[in-house]
This record gives C-alpha cells, sequence and structure tokens, in this order.
C-alpha cells in the first residue's frame, strides 16, 4: 500500500500527489510567504513535475495532496485529482538510516481561506494514521521554523513535545512517540476514516 491510496475523512481527503496537482501546487509555491513558512526555494514548472515523480518513485516518502470535501465539484470520485478542491499537502519522509520507524512529519495548508477549519488536525491524525499501519512508525517529528506559530500550536496541540531548537535555522524540533494511549487515541479519533 503507498501512494495508491486515498484517504478520506470527515472533511479532508488525501489523494497521491500526481502530475495534475503540479500546476497549481507550483503556484502556491511561488508565495514568498509560503517559501519562508516551508523552508523551500523556488522552482521552475519543470524542476515541480521532476520533483513529483521524485517523489512519487521514493519508498521513503509519502505525499499526499489535501482536498477540502466541501470544495470538491460534484462528488468526490476515487482516482479523480480533484484539483479544484487542493488546499495543500501533506508528507512524512522516513529517512532516518538509525531508526527506519521514525518519520519526519509535514503540512502545508496552502489556500488561506482554508486556513483555522481543522483541515490541517485531521490531514496529520490521517497521515499519522496511515503511517503507523502501513509502516509501523513509532515516532513522528516535526521541524518547523520558530515563526510559524500556526504550525507549532497545532503539533503541540496534538501531543508533540520540543525535543531541540536550532539557532542557526531558527528551528524547533517536535517529537511525538506512538504509545499504546496514543495510538489508541488516534484509532478512536479515525475510526470514521475510510482507506481507499
Amino acid at each position: 500500500m503507498g501512494m495508491e491510496a486515498s484517504l478520506v475523512g470527515e472533511r479532508a481527503v488525501l489523494v497521491p500527489y500526481a502530475a495534475a496537482h503540479v500546476p497549481r501546487y507550483h503556484e502556491w509555491m511561488q508565495d514568498p510567504a509560503l517559501l519562508a513558512a516551508t523552508g523551500s526555494e523556488p522552482l521552475s514548472l519543470d524542476q515541480e513535475f521532476q520533483m513529483q515523480r521524485s517523489w512519487a518513485l521514493d519508498p521513503l516518502k509519502q505525499t499526499f495532496i489535501i482536498l477540502d470535501k466541501e470544495m470538491v465539484d460534484g462528488k468526490y470520485v476515487q482516482g479523480n485529482p480533484h484539483v479544484e478542491a487542493m488546499i495543500g499537502d501533506v508528507n512524512i519522509y522516513m529517512n532516518d538510516l538509525d531508526d527506519p520507524q521514525m518519520a519526519e512529519i509535514e503540512i502545508m495548508i496552502a489556500e488561506p481561506k482554508s486556513r483555522g477549519k481543522g483541515l490541517g488536525k485531521e490531514s496529520v491524525l490521517m497521515m499519522m494514521a496511515f503511517a503507523i499501519k502501513n509502516f509501523g512508525i513509532h515516532t513522528f517529528r516535526a521541524k518547523i521554523g520558530e515563526s510559524n506559530r500556526a504550525s507549532l500550536h497545532l503539533f503541540q496541540k496534538l501531543g508533540f513535545v520540543e525535543s531541540s531548537y536550532s539557532e542557526i535555522f531558527k528551528e524547533v524540533t517536535l517529537d511525538l512517540d506512538v504509545t499504546k494511549a496514543k495510538l489508541e487515541e488516534l484509532q478512536y479519533l479515525l475510526g470514521d476514516v475510510n482507506h481507499k
């Protein structure tokens, strides 16, 4: 199971990042505020297509585009990219060679009108449940710029705790260990999520 899966929640749908999403994603990544918040560099459209392809082929990365169910034209259809409903993305990177069951998690709600509605929280929880079920992840890590107060607040509210701070990068590292209690909480919170 991997990039072909879609996750359907109460308000959000996570779909695999596909080539059809790249032009809209590229538009978002022209915004200096989003670039700063995500620690990203601007790419050309061709570079963005190359990045999407490389992510899709990398078994250590999982990237989903977040759709807002309220913005889907008609009814959500599995396999349709629903570009009209794109609001952001959520990713995990399993690239710690010392601990293959540790995943770095990132979220971006790119559409300002979609912020503050709980879509980010639901998307992070769905991604965490997906990662635990499919990859046996036992620790999640989030690296967030100190000025990104919304993301810091979100992850702290989810139980992540600060484990380090980089003065050089002005970045806070937050960790969450998947305890039995946290696993039960995730299962409870996500009881109505459908893996399609």
